[in-house]
């Protein structure tokens, strides 16, 4: 899980598999390294994530504080329909640009 920069300088962080408590450290890591990017939009690809946790939404909820500080937006991408659920019933959608596309 590393931060990629895109051709349009967008960052990216590609999760997969469980995010969960499990991965919270290296999820922490990579955000901090995202945020320190020069990229104001930081997109989180969700399209591989089969579950996810309160631990993750904890550090969803920490990842857009940090973004926030240095002023930058985080968005939610290609969410699987289980992950948008879980999104949806936390309201995450308020919180975040949830986005189908790449």
């Amino acid at each position: 899980m590393k931060p990629q920069v895109s051709d349009n300088g967008e960052v990216t962080i590609e999760i997969s598999g469980r995010f969960d408590a499990s991965c919270r450290r290296e999820f922490d890591t990579a955000a901090k390294e995202a945020i320190g990017m020069a990229a104001s939009r930081v997109t989180l690809d969700l399209k591989n994530v089969v579950y996810l946790d309160s631990s993750a939404l904890g550090a969803l909820l920490k990842i857009r504080e940090d973004a926030k500080k240095a002023g930058k937006t985080i968005v939610l991408q290609r969410p699987a329909p289980e992950v948008r659920q879980i999104l949806q019933i936390a309201n995450f959608g308020r919180l975040f640009e949830i986005v189908e596309e790449h």
